[in-house]
């Protein structure tokens, strides 16, 4: 949630913190702001976009070398110009844009509202600020000293970057349970919630730590713990293209996204798995095999597209290595006192790396003994680093609110981890792991084959873009995928829509079928096939309308349904990776055609690193 973005340096600051907040906006587009020291320190902000804040400040007076800006995702306060960041101290001595949520501000607020402090907004964030500023004036510190001292005050997760017109050439910045990326120049650097506004000025970052202080003086880094102990920086490089996240030609990211797939599937394999040679290894599994193979049992916490993506790995790790698997919300497993044992392992799901649940239920696993094993996509993600061991999943950086690569591509890791295991518990004969892998090296051509569906589903779509509901069934490896085709529409065409087991329609969801309802059936050839086709007959009997996913070839349910979409074949372990591809296009051009913003659905952020 919400995007930060600062530098300091020899340029002007203005240019580069815009641009580097557009490049952050899916992260949140409710209001954007810019503070700049120019002998003043001067704030501008507004609600809405990113372009509407550069209508704003057109015609003021935005030179200066340092500065900060924020794009908002809503927490404390609606969307408006005062809630928007940054965020004066009473005083307006210094600012403030932070990320995150402050869970005891509202006893701080009441405590400096004794204390003569004045507030303009609704914001947590305006109490941070005037709780450092406090901090300052009654103890006669430095400014990065109060904010050090602020941060053992406040309870909750932060990202924030402070600026004082009293300290003309400092960023002070500190972080915790919310991801803040330092970017080292020639002469410069830049702060940010992620790597995408850095890479076009330099390869070389620092991932912040929670509970550390950021401070840039003089053109000198230096970072302190929250008690005062100084770090040696850890300077990494940046394994990331400028290309990868600017939309190439695409009309929308998504639509981008959808269609590099091939790619990122291939990506997320590459040098984990050659089947000519039978090779299949994977680095984090190598290192605690003896875990993977004696595990009780493995959860799987996620939120959302990856929660979908876990339950894929349920079917793939019982099926294939014959090991119990439970799959989580990780918001409902950090609140119900879960039982946790030494012997199990714990499947950490997140694009991000940084979901704020996901990595409470990891702290909450980890503190029970359990074995963390991280799927993440970005480098030096706090799930990354908090983790006992792990895979990147390498699709690249997905910029859309809503996941299509990241689906894919973890689910792609997912099925090699299945396989590795099964093979190491001599649960999946050598042969059907061969056919497997062979299999699985395919797919990225026949998802090339299923993105040619584009002009049939963009036809099917637009009949049915003015529906109001939804129906998704699916069996067995396909009732995840129902799932989650159910949330691509919902959450970029603001059409309800809801995925079920095909089975259980009759215990409820039949009533909702009429004439007027969509019902999308993931029908392909496996071994539920049967029980799929009387499913198909009982909505038919009722006037439903089916959009049926089939494996190519099948001649039995084109003949029942009123819209068929062939995919090519696969085994029916892979076929999720397959079957998902239409999906993801027809909620893209059903939403297109309704007018939605798709790259960034409304009351939506791509990064939920809050409660």
């Amino acid at each position: 949630m919400c995007g930060i973005v600062a530098y300091v340096g020899h340029r002007d600051a203005c240019p580069i913190i815009l641009k580097g907040l557009k490049r952050l906006e899916y992260r949140g587009y409710d209001s954007a702001g810019i503070a700049l020291m120019n002998g003043d320190l001067s704030v501008y902000k507004r609600k809405g976009k990113v372009s509407d804040l550069e209508e704003f400040i057109v015609d003021k007076d935005v030179h200066g070398h340092i500065g900060m800006g924020h794009t908002r995702w809503a927490t404390h306060g609606e969307p408006n110009d005062v809630n928007a960041h940054p965020h004066y101290s009473s005083s307006k001595r210094i600012a403030i844009i932070h990320n995150g949520i402050i869970e005891n501000y509202a006893a701080l607020k009441t405590l400096l509202l004794e204390k003569g402090h004045t507030f303009q907004s609704e914001t947590d964030s305006e109490v941070f600020i005037n709780l450092i500023e406090d901090i300052q004036q009654n103890s006669k510190c430095s400014l990065p000293e109060a904010v050090r001292l602020a941060l053992h005050e406040v309870v909750g997760a932060y990202a924030i970057v402070v600026l004082s017109k009293e300290d003309q050439n400092t960023l002070i910045a500190a972080r915790k349970g919310s991801p803040l990326v330092v970017g080292i120049g020639e002469g410069e650097y830049f702060l940010a919630s992620d790597a995408t506004p850095i890479i076009e000025y330099t390869n070389d970052v620092v991932y912040v730590n929670d509970f550390e202080l950021v401070v840039i003086r003089d053109g000198e880094l230096e970072i302190r713990t929250k008690e005062d102990v100084v770090q040696t920086p850890y300077v990494q490089r940046l394994e990331m293209a400028l290309e990868s996240i600017e939309k190439g030609g695409y009309p929308h990211f998504m639509l981008k996204e959808i269609f590099e797939q091939p790619r990122s599937i291939l990506d997320s394999m590459r040098g984990r798995m050659i089947a000519e040679s039978n090779h299949l290894m994977m680095g984090g599994i190598r290192e605690f095999e003896n875990k993977f193979v004696n595990a009780e049992r493995i959860l799987i916490v996620a939120c959302g597209t990856s929660w979908h993506a876990g339950l894929v790995a349920e079917y793939l790790i019982e099926d294939l290595a014959r090991i119990p698997v439970e799959v989580e919300y990780a918001s409902e497993f950090r609140y119900r006192n879960p039982i946790i044992s030494e012997r199990d392992i714990v499947i950490a799901i997140s694009q991000s790396g940084e979901t704020a649940d996901t990595l409470a239920a990891l702290e909450l696993a980890k503190s029970k003994g359990a074995t963390i094993f991280g799927i993440c996509n970005v480098v030096g993600s706090s799930i990354a680093r908090a983790t006992d061991a792990g895979a990147y999943t390498h699709a690249g950086p997905e910029i859309g609110v809503a996941s299509t690569k990241a689906f894919t591509a973890q689910v792609t890791v997912l099925s090699l981890i299945a396989m590795i295991i099964g093979s190491k518990r001599g649960t999946l004969e050598t042969t059907k792991l061969h056919q497997l892998m062979v299999e699985l090296e395919s797919i990225p051509a026949k998802v090339e084959r299923a993105l040619l569906l584009d002009v049939q589903i963009q036809e099917i779509s637009a009949t049915f873009k003015d529906a109001t509901n939804f129906l998704y069934l699916g069996r067995g490896y396909n009732f995840p995928v129902a799932l989650e085709g159910a949330l691509k529409l919902k959450e970029i065409s603001y059409i309800h829509a809801e995925g079920y087991p095909a089975a259980e329609m009759k215990h409820g969801p039949i009533a909702l079928i009429d004439e007027h309802m969509p019902v999308v059936v993931i029908a392909t050839k496996d071994s539920s096939y049967e029980k799929i086709v009387s499913n198909i007959q009982e909505v038919k009997a009722r006037k439903g309308r089916i959009i049926a996913i089939v494996t190519e070839g099948d001649t039995t349910i084109p003949a029942m349904a009123d819209y068929v979409i062939e995919i090519p074949e696969t085994s029916e372990h892979l076929v999720p990776l397959l079957s998902v591809i239409p999906l993801q296009l027809l909620s893209y051009h059903i939403a297109v055609m309704r007018g939605c913003n798709v790259d960034q659905p409304r009351n939506l952020a791509k990064s939920v690193t809050v409660e």
